[in-house]
């Protein structure tokens, strides 16, 4: 995330005017923070500038800084920083230590509230529901009866997808341009393969609307019927933490200062809460810092048997050609067309044949990768 700083558009009478917001100096090129503390995980930390809305879209990553993890009982974790991702292992945090990120950026030094880590309960269920047979598919999280129910619960939940791809048309033939003949060949062409993606948004609840304390059945995302992630098999792993209160506000503060950009009355990046300060001047930082003692993962999966799937219309795109010559056969070949079909019509008598590119049989130019995912063999879901 990089915030950008403000400029305002709003209609008045009909009428579309610029309005420039006005933007104290000390709201520039501010430090935004991302991140959180987490035990039994690579902690990643990436460190930005804020920009003008009318700069390039490209982060302005800060670079060369020292960042590290510190604990009020001495202990550190020092960071090995890659273009402005500083990242971490941290195998164990202690319950009653606090915690807090350390920065050491362009002259400045910026601190992270001290804060004991929080105890994250497990995910109890995630399921995915289509009310329809037009509408889309909603992903439900249930987290576990909370370890706390007499007050509200706060989570933060995040997610990697991975799902199945097949490639447009498999052969098993080629056309043998020495002997004039077609063969069989089987494994010419990757025909399945996976992509992977991972959230862009932190998704976040709170308890204080459902009985007990307990939420159920929270909307995460949804996934359309016509996208290609449901036209097979889809698997997606969420991590759940439970997060304070003021990690839980900043984090609507911020999702609301991203859906107004631009408006009138959106807030400037300084309004944001934050729980980092700078000690050795008045700057302001944007950014939380959470902390927590254990992240929940659920791995869970979604065929597409399951759900009223709109797949593209079907049409055949490869070239069909009827009793071709050797020389036919040949110019196709050094075409770069390939072989798919070689067989008698039942109707016309007569030889059919279908040639297609590779991009149209190797999966991998769809951007998926061969290599099956080592969980993709699960055949239930599994909470972590």
């Amino acid at each position: 995330m990089v915030l950008c700083l403000i400029v305002g558009v709003f209609t008045l009478s009909g009428c579309i005017e610029e309005y420039e917001a006005d933007i104290p100096a000390e709201d520039s090129n501010l430090l935004v923070v991302e991140g959180a503390i987490c035990s039994g995980n690579v902690n990643k930390f990436i460190l930005s500038r804020t920009q003008a809305i009318k700069s390039s879209d490209t982060p302005q990553m800060v670079t060369g800084a020292k960042v590290s993890v510190r604990g009020s009982d001495g202990s550190e974790y020092m960071t090995q920083e890659t273009n402005g991702y500083y990242s971490c292992w941290i195998d164990a945090l202690t319950p009653d230590v606090e915690y807090y990120l350390h920065i050491e950026a362009d002259g400045e030094v910026y601190e992270s509230e001290p804060q004991k880590p929080l105890r994250t309960e497990k995910i109890a269920e995630v399921k995915a529901v289509q009310y329809t047979p037009e509408s889309n598919i909603d992903v439900l999280v249930t987290p576990a009866t909370p370890f706390d129910s007499d007050k509200t619960n706060y989570y933060s939940w995040t997610y990697d997808e991975t799902w199945e791809v097949h490639s447009d048309y498999t052969t098993i033939l080629y056309y043998d341009t020495e002997t004039l003949e077609h063969k069989i060949k089987v494994d010419q062409f990757p025909s399945l393969g996976w992509k992977d993606a991972t959230s862009s948004t932190i998704i976040v609840g709170a308890s204080s609307n459902y009985e007990g304390q307990h939420i159920q059945k929270l909307e995460m995302y949804n996934i359309g019927r016509g996208n290609e992630r449901m036209y097979y098999r889809y698997s997606c792993l969420v991590h759940q933490r439970a997060i304070s209160k003021a990690e839980y506000e900043y984090e609507l503060a911020r999702r609301q200062a991203g859906s107004e950009m631009g408006g009138l009355f959106t807030p400037q990046p300084s309004a944001l809460p934050t729980n980092i300060r700078c000690l050795t001047s008045n700057k302001h930082v944007i950014g939380y810092v959470g902390c927590s003692l254990n992240t929940s993962e659920y791995r869970f999966f979604l065929n597409a048997k399951d759900f009223s799937i709109l797949y593209p219309e079907e049409e055949d795109t490869r070239l069909w050609l009827e009793n071709p010559s050797e020389e036919d056969c040949c110019r196709l070949v050094n075409k770069g067309m390939y072989l798919c079909e070689w067989r008698t019509s039942t109707s016309t008598g007569m030889l059919e044949t279908a040639w297609a590119f590779d991009y149209q049989l190797d999966v991998r130019f769809k951007g998926a990768y061969i290599e099956e995912p080592d969980f993709w063999s699960l055949t239930e879901d599994v909470s972590y």
